[in-house]
């Protein structure tokens, strides 16, 4: 993984961009705060909560005012895990099958939740000697009778996304090393980099890709330039994206900016 710096909090503990936002969207609530008290609280930088604040303001979450900010706006709607299955199937399939390619035998990796990634789950017969480690229930239920290795990540159940995610979920994560992260996404964008509805699930995908040698970002191209509420990764966290986007569905793939990031894109 390509990593990028990140803020310290008073103690020395590292934090997640994820894990500020959540922290400053909880400090904010329903009125407005100053960013001195949220620098204070948090234990970060003036200018590390000022990043933020843009980064929530352009999504819409805030609204900046003079010295501090107000919380606005709502959580974006996800639609229901049979509900995606049945969303750009074919298209989903051509991705999965190029994402395989990248996949060795032997090989450690990380599936995460999301209708895409049980695509490619649904080929790793083609492969063997995997350890495979996910969050998602979807994907063991389509993998538990292959003789690959499974290890499932504890934590909190989501019922809309059917992936087990938020804090307790670092117990197992932080424990490993994963040569691989195939991770799916409900929203991206040039600026904002990968996010999601929730808070919990952002947090899950943020510290897999942390412990992970290569992160594979698996999006069609309705998701292109389409941010959603959470973020759970910068474009610093990506290794490859494999997609279907060409130069008229999804620009920023083809833009000198883009190409300059280093990031591999694999068109299906």
């Amino acid at each position: 993984m390509r990593g990028g710096e990140r803020a310290m909090s008073g103690d020395g503990k590292k934090l997640l961009s994820v894990e500020r936002e959540r922290m400053i969207l909880d400090l904010l609530g329903s009125g407005s705060t100053l960013v001195q008290e949220i620098s204070t609280e948090i234990g970060v930088s003036l200018a590390t909560v000022r990043r933020d604040l843009i980064s929530l303001e352009k999504r819409g979450k805030v609204r900046r005012v003079h010295g501090g900010a107000v919380r606005t706006g709502a959580p974006d709607t996800e639609p229901l895990f049979t509900e995606k299955l049945s969303r750009n199937r074919d298209v989903k399939s051509k991705i999965a099958e190029a994402a395989l390619s990248l996949i060795e035998d032997d090989d450690v990796i990380y599936l995460d939740g999301g209708s895409t990634i049980l695509e490619l789950a649904k080929l790793l017969g083609a492969r063997q000697g995997l350890t495979i480690v996910t969050n998602s229930i979807m994907t063991v239920v389509e993998l538990f009778e292959t003789e690959h290795k499974l290890i499932l990540v504890g934590g909190e159940f989501r019922k809309l996304s059917r992936t087990v995610v938020g804090p307790m979920t670092a117990d197992t994560i932080d424990k490993l090393h994963i040569d691989k992260a195939f991770i799916g996404t409900i929203g991206f964008s040039f600026e904002e980099g990968i996010s999601t509805t929730d808070s919990s699930e952002a947090f899950t995908k943020e510290r897999v890709m942390r412990r992970s040698g290569k992160v594979v970002l698996l999006v069609d191209a309705s998701k292109m330039g389409v941010p959603s509420f959470a973020r759970s990764g910068s474009l610093e966290d990506i290794d490859i994206i494999v997609t279907d986007a060409d130069s008229k569905s999804a620009p920023p793939l083809t833009s000198a900016e883009f190409a300059a990031t280093g990031i591999e894109v694999m068109n299906a």
